[in-house]
């Protein structure tokens, strides 16, 4: 048994490490994915700013509008822009020669990334792009270091540059500041990245909030099963003890 666990210690702390985001302190993303106008807006940031490189193809566009109180109407006035069927899933038009060939990698897929990084890692990340000249596209980011994306964002958020500190003798980032203020103020982008992420956590589990209301409800029967079998125990054993 101590075998058994030790071998799922080392199995599971490298998952949790790497979901920690390498050591860069990740901000609580703080979502709701019951709040379905967060949700609305998150989903515009998405089909705006994201789905020109990354799909989500596990999410249908008719699916995402009855679970966001959309209707199939206002789906493909505001949402859809590479399909004009609303049963279609979230595809781009980019193929994957022409997005290797263009950013050196095939930019992924983001239909489960939630479940994978998750909330914070990616709230964290959006917000952490900064000024890298030696980049490709200009900038980097501090949770996912030579990232090769450049910030299609930045119109929203500014333009950050970072400020170092030497720690035994390295140069590392201490903490970003904006040197080019964008269209919002901090705690608006933090506000859009905050629906942008609960989008993409809706989208990595559209039934997740259904699932929680459930589950209150499946642990209350849980707790009166037991107190009835427990009940049942004593009488069926109280001639015996």
């Amino acid at each position: 048994m101590k075998k058994l666990i030790l071998a799922f210690l080392l199995a599971t702390v490298p998952v949790l490490s790497m979901a920690a985001g390498g050591g860069v302190h990740l901000d609580d993303a703080d979502v709701d994915v019951t709040d379905t106008e967060s949700l609305q807006r998150g989903a515009k940031y998405f089909v705006n700013y994201c789905m020109g490189c990354h799909s989500a193809k596990y999410q249908r566009y008719n699916r995402m509008g009855r679970d966001l109180g959309l209707t199939d109407e206002e789906v493909k006035e505001n949402l859809m822009f590479t399909t004009e069927n609303i049963g279609d899933t979230m595809t781009i038009a980019m193929k994957p020669a022409d997005a290797e060939k263009w950013f050196g990698v095939i930019p992924p897929d983001l239909s489960v990334t939630a479940r994978s990084r998750g909330v914070d890692w990616i709230y964290t990340y959006l917000r952490s792009f900064y000024v890298d000249e030696s980049k490709p596209f200009g900038v980097n980011n501090l949770v996912f270091p030579d990232v090769g994306m450049p910030h299609v964002m930045w119109g929203m958020q500014g333009v950050q540059k970072a400020v170092y500190k030497e720690v035994d003798g390295k140069k590392v980032v201490e903490r970003l500041e904006i040197a080019e203020p964008g269209s919002m103020n901090t705690e608006e982008f933090d506000g859009a990245m905050r629906d942008l992420t609960a989008f993409l956590s809706y989208v990595g589990e559209p039934i997740q909030a259904k699932r929680r209301a459930m589950g209150k409800w499946v642990l209350l029967f849980i707790g009166v099963f037991f107190i009835l079998a427990y009940l049942l125990k004593k009488e069926y054993w109280k001639d015996i003890h």
